[in-house]
């Protein structure tokens, strides 16, 4: 048998180790190369582009900057069920406005993947969002494709495998009416797990079914 995830786990508890971050040794294996699947550039890098999107509309983008914008990048068809839901209502509740400029995070996370972000720091703050949508607006929607550069399975299955941990930490605190340990700011593990678990294709779901078991 490969010792590619057994070796991936020691990394993964040695940082945590490091970082004072409790961990259980018995919590399972993730995927390795060959049971995960491999997204394509453009697929990750359309998926970022349609939750750039969500995000800024999220943080209160008028309905019709929004909707030129979702001309402008071609992205009529990239969105989810509920992204479409959340796009196409004038008026959503600020819970709902609230949950969507959360997915700023993920969408940090396919600008690593896309090699924009040099390193993906632990998750103890937001990302920088003004950077971020920078990098969009920048490219446009052809210069964002073209300079995308995917990088390797092996490095997104480290930070699934991280992240997975990462996130049984602030889960086990959140049970046991703790703050997150170490720092950890909760609602950025979460929203990484949720798009690590979809670069891997955890469980083949799709983006609005992702799980983020620990």
């Amino acid at each position: 048998m490969s010792n590619e995830a057994p070796l991936r786990k020691s990394r993964s508890l040695a940082i945590l180790k490091a970082e004072q971050v409790p961990f259980v040794k018995h919590l399972p294996l993730i995927e390795t190369e060959a049971e995960s699947t491999r997204r394509t550039t453009e697929q990750v890098a359309t998926r970022a582009m349609a939750l750039c999107i969500v995000a800024v509309k999220g943080e209160g983008l008028g309905q019709a900057i929004l909707e030129k914008l979702i001309s402008e990048y071609e992205l009529a068809s990239a969105f989810t069920p509920k992204e479409k839901a959340f796009i196409n209502n004038p008026t959503p509740t600020e819970h709902d406005r609230l949950q969507f400029a959360w997915r700023y995070e993920c969408y940090w996370v396919m600008l690593w993947a896309l090699g924009y972000i040099d390193t993906l720091e632990r998750p103890g703050q937001v990302c920088d969002v003004g950077k971020a949508v920078l990098i969009l607006r920048d490219n446009g929607r052809m210069g964002f494709l073209a300079n995308a550069r995917l990088r390797s399975q092996a490095e997104i299955l480290d930070a699934a495998d991280l992240i997975y941990r990462y996130h049984w930490a602030v889960v086990d605190a959140r049970i046991n009416n703790r703050q997150p340990p170490a720092g950890l700011d909760g609602g950025v593990v979460m929203e990484r797990h949720h798009a690590l678990n979809w670069l891997i294709g955890y469980l083949d779901q799709e983006w609005d079914d992702v799980s983020t078991d620990t």
